[in-house]
């Protein structure tokens, strides 16, 4: 509906129709309320991304999703920079590949379906906030609501316009898409290889596709500043690649979850600033451990919209009870596996050892891949049992047996 001024207004503007946005569009949308849905892209539309979301999915997703998943996979194949190949197989799928293009465009449809007006190709240039809610400009017109979510990704135009205190800290990564048509699949159509040495402080992936694969480095510690270097050294090491042409990398962020970032306006907030709230990679609500982001980004979309909708008549009531959701669910198993991450990326000759060693121990975080518990149920019981482990190889390192 249009107010006084000739603006259009609706209960909620969702900035950005990637996994968050659309997931939330959609909920809001069945539950009754007026949502604009805002992407500055068209839909479908290609996105440079290892896609691989964890199983736990399917305790949150229809399984409609299913209908564009690229392949299961219920094994990983740890290597360490290239070399002694590892195999961890589950019984069960622990992750689902999917292509950006073809997994956004369902969840988008998902949304249309439910009744969100959306409007693709309309870039957000400016939000603006006041007593009686927000106005977010496009080239294409002047929209106002009561509330704005902003899902538009890890360069969040939302995050910077109200977060400004907030770090913008990204860990870098380089990917490329490796055709196969027919061919064979490396490491298998159902298992991913893991790189644990391929970077300084993160590790390189293959994830197969249907007729591709994902191929990248990330770095999850600190700024890289050979990144290509450490990809094409990656990608040389690895056998299963010798003979395929694997395209120039393109370079995208990954905003993982750093405990010691600032908030925005609100005091001590980093999600919520007034009428503005963030969700998925905007939110940085990235694994530290392996950069996951879609189930995040699809669970934090769910649960703004659960809170929005159990109080639609205070925005700040609806605010904080999503911010409690996150701290009930998400954020605790994020300091958890940040912990995690923390040991294996500054000493992975030794994770890669334990990896070998205590095989027993992988196969208990795959429950938490499936959903089947939590990182933090997963940390007390590994580290009773990799303690003295630890010890041992580090005498070994150090010649001291």
């Amino acid at each position: 509906m249009a107010d006084g001024h000739g603006h259009t207004t609706y209960d909620v503007i969702v900035v950005g129709m990637g996994p968050a946005g659309a997931t939330a569009a959609a909920a809001l949308s069945r539950g009754g309320l007026a949502v604009l849905g805002l992407d500055k892209e068209s839909h479908p539309r290609y996105k440079v991304c290892g896609g691989g979301l964890s199983a736990r999915i399917d305790h949150v997703l229809e399984p409609g999703f299913r209908s564009v998943v690229e392949q299961s996979v219920n094994g990983v194949q740890f290597v360490y920079r290239g070399q002694d190949p590892l195999l961890i197989q589950s019984p069960r799928p622990i992750a689902y590949m999917v292509m950006r293009d073809r997994f956004d465009h369902y969840l988008v449809q998902e949304a249309l379906r439910a009744g969100t007006d959306i409007r693709t190709g309309y870039g957000v240039i400016e939000i603006q906030q006041d007593p009686q809610g927000v106005e977010v400009a496009t080239a294409q017109g002047r929209y106002r609501a009561k509330i704005v979510i902003g899902a538009d990704g890890a360069n969040s135009l939302v995050a910077r316009q109200f977060f400004p205190r907030r770090s913008q800290y990204r860990a870098p990564a380089l990917e490329s898409e490796v055709s196969i048509g027919g061919g064979q699949h490396v490491p298998a159509a159902t298992t991913i290889l893991v790189d644990v040495g391929a970077a300084r402080q993160g590790y390189g992936w293959i994830f197969p596709k249907r007729e591709c694969l994902s191929v990248g480095v990330g770095e999850f510690r600190r700024k890289a500043t050979s990144l290509r270097a450490t990809f094409d050294r990656f990608v040389s090491q690895e056998r299963g690649l010798t003979g395929l042409m694997v395209p120039r990398p393109a370079g995208h962020p990954i905003p993982v979850y750093a405990e010691s970032e600032g908030g925005g306006q609100g005091v001590g907030s980093r999600f919520v600033a007034g009428r503005a709230v963030l969700v998925g990679d905007a939110a940085h609500l990235v694994d530290p451990l392996f950069g996951e982001g879609i189930y995040y980004a699809i669970r934090s979309g769910q649960l703004v919209a659960r809170a929005i909708l159990a109080d639609t008549e205070d925005y700040r009531e609806s605010f904080a009870a999503y911010e409690t959701a996150l701290e009930g669910e998400i954020l605790p198993d994020f300091r958890v596996t940040d912990r995690i991450a923390r040991v294996i990326y500054a000493f992975p000759r030794l994770a890669f050892k334990l990896l070998r060693r205590y095989q027993d121990v992988v196969k208990d975080y795959f429950e938490v891949l499936q959903g089947r518990t939590t990182a933090q149920q997963f940390l007390p019981n590994a580290k009773k049992r990799l303690k003295t482990s630890v010890n041992d190889l580090l005498l070994e390192a150090l010649h001291l047996r």
